[in-house]
């Protein structure tokens, strides 16, 4: 049997509209016996009986509950709502009177019929206000959670369609280079492969588990894999400089964050050049955000900002946008360098460690 996700709020709406009624009959029937509490005299019975006179009032009250609940569900205009709620007020002030009638005697002027009707339909109409203020609320709030499922769904779409942008780039440059290694060095191409096969593996996981998180060392495997084959085809142009937090290394970040930027390191500092170089890679916990901090850093030949804001390069562009659309104005990508400064990009990730990665 399923459960309406606003049962609990509706159990605590009826456990105050009891207790408003409970606390109006009492006061009700305290200020029904101040003449006889003033004289010295007492009477518990009409206490009592005004008490239990207000509770066909009570019940009355609380059906419409249920017919504000028709009326939403109807789509009715303003002016329909607003007469069938006037008629309802008048059958409401007729039955909830009826009791006080029945209890005392007839006789009365006109006035003692008439201001308790009108006050009795007051009643109604400020409950049925109340009851249509609450709906309103739920119905506000289903749609905002309607609006922000809509909006997860569009960006977990937008994310799977950036992470199926790196996927199919970072194969066709490795397998790229592999077939650059195989003209040069077949042997070296073959434990290439055995090496791609791997990082391969690590790509298809992060796949098949639905989610794309993984933690730091993991993404550190992957690249240190990927370094692997890349110094089987550089040799000793290649130089890799670990500065790591060792504390760091179960902080959860998307799969494929750190791999693009070596990559492009790779392909601009080393790539095009006979001459060796460094390439650093370095993490850092701030000890009391808990923020990661990610830099990669080449001594290559650089570039100015105005070529890296216009290159049309894949990597950097989407490695930005997943970061965005997943820890929003939390995460941060910075791009430092200049003509013969070499390279350096740093990734921000915040600490939200209740996330499951692979």
């Amino acid at each position: 049997m399923m459960t309406s996700p606003n049962a609990p709020r509706h159990r605590l709406m009826w456990r105050i509209y009891a207790l408003v009624w409970l606390a109006y009959a009492v006061f009700l029937a305290v200020a029904d016996q101040l003449d006889n509490v003033s004289g010295g005299r007492f009477d518990l019975p009409r206490f009592a009986l005004t008490i239990v006179s207000l509770i066909p009032s009570a019940l009355l009250l609380a059906l419409v509950w249920p017919l504000t609940g028709w009326l939403e569900r109807r789509e009715y205009s303003l002016p329909r709502i607003l007469s069938i709620h006037i008629a309802a007020a008048i059958a409401f002030a007729v039955l909830a009177q009826g009791p006080f009638w029945s209890i005392f005697k007839a006789g009365k002027p006109l006035s003692w019929y008439i201001w308790p009707l009108l006050y009795h339909a007051m009643t109604y109409l400020l409950g049925a206000g109340i009851f249509h203020l609450i709906r309103a609320g739920e119905k506000a709030h289903r749609q905002a959670l309607a609006m922000k499922d809509a909006q997860n769904l569009v960006i977990a779409s937008e994310l799977s369609a950036l992470r199926n942008k790196l996927n199919p780039h970072f194969l066709f440059n490795t397998l790229h280079s592999i077939i650059a290694l195989t003209q040069r060095n077949p042997a070296a191409a073959e434990t290439a492969l055995f090496q791609f096969s791997d990082m391969l593996r690590y790509v298809l996981d992060t796949e098949r588990s639905g989610s794309d998180r993984v933690t730091l060392d993991q993404e550190l495997d992957f690249v240190r894999d990927y370094l692997e084959l890349e110094q089987l085809r550089l040799g000793q142009r290649l130089h890799v400089d670990w500065d790591l937090d060792e504390d760091a290394g179960d902080h959860p970040l998307p799969a494929l964050s750190l791999q693009p930027l070596v990559e492009n390191s790779i392909k601009h500092a080393f790539n095009p050049h006979t001459r060796p170089g460094i390439l650093q890679i370095r993490t850092r916990r701030d000890a009391t955000t808990g923020a990661l901090t990610i830099t990669v850093r080449d001594t290559g030949p650089g570039a100015d900002p105005a070529s890296i804001a216009s290159a049309p390069g894949l990597g950097l562009r989407t490695i930005e946008r997943r970061l965005q659309l997943d820890y929003g104005s939390r995460a941060a990508m910075r791009v430092q360098s200049a003509p013969g400064a070499g390279f350096s990009v740093s990734l921000t990730i915040p600490a939200v460690r209740e996330e499951s990665f692979a």
